[in-house]
């Protein structure tokens, strides 16, 4: 279950905070409200007032390491970011939002410090107690996400860091061999250019010149015919007997 979005107001700092100041203060802000458990626990046997005392203190520096180390958190966070993975990323988010509830969780068990010592009833001393445990069991769920941020995807670690950057160099440089290679490949494949045949004729062109022809040697076949029976028929004519007249 994702915790809804929250975020602190922006506030600039007079000073510059170095980078990888995150790691010491986590050991700090995981420690004081477990020490401060133990004391609680301790003091319900015996009840001593310099023991509840203590462990008030202890709560007031334990708000200030919670903002400390959302600070140097968020220093940390946007020099690593960039270099990150989309999955460590989306990780480094959650735990920046988890730390932010972090510091009002802080702010409550301090609250209720407050009210356990004011009103001194077993039912509100109860209460307190189970706030304070379930901020720890928060505190400690915080400190394993940030060793795996860590472990599993080199946040911060400057190694990880030159590694993966030379790995999405060598990617981008595979992608360009790729891309020349398939560009090769196509040249190589395309068609040598082909003059084209010439169309044969078709059918009916074909038919239509054999038709053209036939009828072209019947007509010279009947004019030949036609002149030879025109010279036969002329000598005839010119052979008839006159008749004598008186």
């Amino acid at each position: 279950m994702e915790l809804p979005a929250i975020k602190l107001p922006q506030i600039e700092l007079p000073f510059d905070i170095p980078v990888l100041l995150h790691p010491p203060i986590d050991h700090f802000i995981i420690a004081l409200p477990i020490i401060v458990l133990l004391l609680e626990i301790a003091n319900l046997i015996v009840k001593k007032r310099a023991i509840g005392v203590a462990s008030f203190f202890l709560l007031v520096l334990t708000v200030a390491a919670a903002v400390a180390a959302y600070v140097t958190g968020s220093v940390d966070g946007k020099e690593a970011f960039p270099l990150l993975s989309e999955a460590a990323q989306g990780e480094l988010k959650s735990h920046k939002l988890l730390g932010t509830y972090l510091i009002f969780f802080s702010v409550v068990v301090l609250v209720f410090k407050i009210l356990s010592a004011l009103i001194s009833r077993g039912l509100m001393k109860a209460l307190y107690l189970l706030v304070l445990i379930l901020f720890v069991a928060g505190i400690l769920k915080q400190g394993k996400e940030g060793g795996e941020l860590v472990y599993e995807y080199g946040v911060n670690v400057e190694k990880v860091q030159e590694l993966d950057s030379e790995l999405d160099d060598l990617k981008e440089e595979l992608e360009e061999l790729e891309e020349a290679s398939k560009s090769v490949k196509k040249e190589e494949e395309k068609p040598a250019e082909k003059t084209e045949p010439k169309e044969a004729p078709s059918e009916t062109e074909s038919v239509k010149t054999e038709v053209k022809e036939t009828s072209d040697d019947a007509a010279s076949t009947m004019k030949k015919k036609a002149e030879e029976v025109k010279i036969e028929v002329i000598p005839q004519e010119a052979e008839k007997p006159q008749i004598a007249t008186h």
